[in-house]
């Protein structure tokens, strides 16, 4: 079951940030149909079972094929939303555009996924998500003085900046189709989200809290905000922003008794004291420090992989991450009251469920 139980969404097959989009909402109960390529293959990279296709339903069409495109249209008919992943236009081409699938369904909801947006000037070009948040802006902060800016794989652009904001403007569209009857078209485009997630930092900005020069600004400057490498070569995480929290921290390092480090908002002493406490973790294994901070108000946490976060004991309480038949991945967010333990079910095969969907359509 789930929140969105009752919802059907169909999602024609695309890469990155829509199909994370379609998992998203299989996860929270919708009833994801992924229209696969007839005689297609997994994109570069990605396992024939891809677990972005977990908790979906599959079937194969060729949808420049009329008996395929009839069952496209069916498809269509009985969903509450659509999300696809082309370059602006080639839904247009196939017959499948927003106008045609309105046509045979007024209160759709079609979700349109992109990098640069359906209009602009580079509305048409390729692009990859370094290249859209590198435009936005939302990379700029992505480094250290004088270091080129780099930026966790996907997760800023693809992730952030397409998939979550698709998922939000279904959402919401399928709120308004309810109250107006209407249907709506979504245009998400990695450029826009990701520049709208800008915005906290922007309003540091507006106070003099995150200037534009890199290393200056609360958030990417102090000793107090930043990794530092342990001696086992491990890192740890601090952002001990609050004063009540800083104290914390400097009360468990011993160094509540230094006088450099009482003026914590000091940017003048920030590069002398960032590297005097990059000395104090280097005497230290990760594991230690890791140790001594759990469970404290200090905000300090270890930078952990994937696979260590699975071991740890948050993730025994919260179970965030689970490992099944050596397949790792995340459990679904948000969680919301009265859900049952969820276990990673395997992942359709393409076209796996054609005959059953088919059956539900009379075809």
């Amino acid at each position: 079951m789930g929140v969105l139980a009752g919802v059907r969404i169909v999602e024609v097959e695309g890469l990155g940030p829509a199909p994370f989009a379609g998992m998203l909402l299989a996860d929270m109960g919708a009833d994801v149909i992924v229209v696969h390529r007839k005689g297609g293959k997994p994109a570069p990279g990605m396992p024939e079972r891809s677990l972005l296709d977990r908790g979906k339903r599959s079937i194969e069409l060729n949808l420049k094929n009329a008996a395929d495109t009839a069952v496209f249209m069916k498809l269509v008919a009985r969903a509450d939303a659509l999300i696809e992943g082309f370059r602006p236009g080639v839904m247009e081409r196939l017959g499948l555009g927003p106008e045609a699938c309105h046509a045979v369904n007024p209160t759709l909801v079609f979700g349109r996924m992109t990098g640069w947006g359906q209009s602009g000037v580079l509305a048409h070009a390729a692009g990859h998500d370094l290249n859209y948040i590198a435009m936005s802006g939302a990379l700029w902060y992505g480094s250290a003085p004088k270091q080129a800016p780099m930026t966790p794989a996907t997760l800023v652009g693809d992730i952030g900046g397409g998939a979550m904001y698709l998922v939000s403007g279904v959402l919401a569209g399928l709120l308004q189709a309810k109250m107006s009857g209407q249907g709506t078209v979504v245009d998400a485009a990695i450029y826009d989200g990701s520049a709208h997630m800008m915005n906290l930092l922007m309003a540091l900005r507006q106070s003099g809290g995150m200037p534009e020069a890199r290393g200056t600004g609360l958030l990417d400057g102090p000793h107090w905000s930043r990794t530092y490498e342990c001696a086992c070569g491990g890192y740890i995480s601090i952002q001990s922003l609050e004063p009540q929290f800083y104290a914390v921290f400097l009360d468990l390092m011993g160094l509540a008794e230094e006088d450099a480090f009482q003026s914590q908002y000091d940017k003048a002493l920030w590069p002398d004291l960032t590297t005097r406490l990059a000395s104090v973790f280097k005497t230290k294994e990760r594991d230690h420090w890791a140790k001594l901070f759990l469970g404290s108000d200090a905000c300090v946490a270890p930078v952990l992989s994937p696979d260590e976060a699975v071991g740890h004991e948050m993730n025994a309480s919260r179970k965030a991450w689970r490992e099944v038949d050596g397949v790792l991945q995340a459990a679904p967010a948000p969680r919301f009251a009265g859900d049952e333990d969820w276990t990673p079910q395997l992942p359709p095969l393409r076209g796996a469920d054609g005959a059953e969907i088919l059956a539900e359509l009379g075809m």
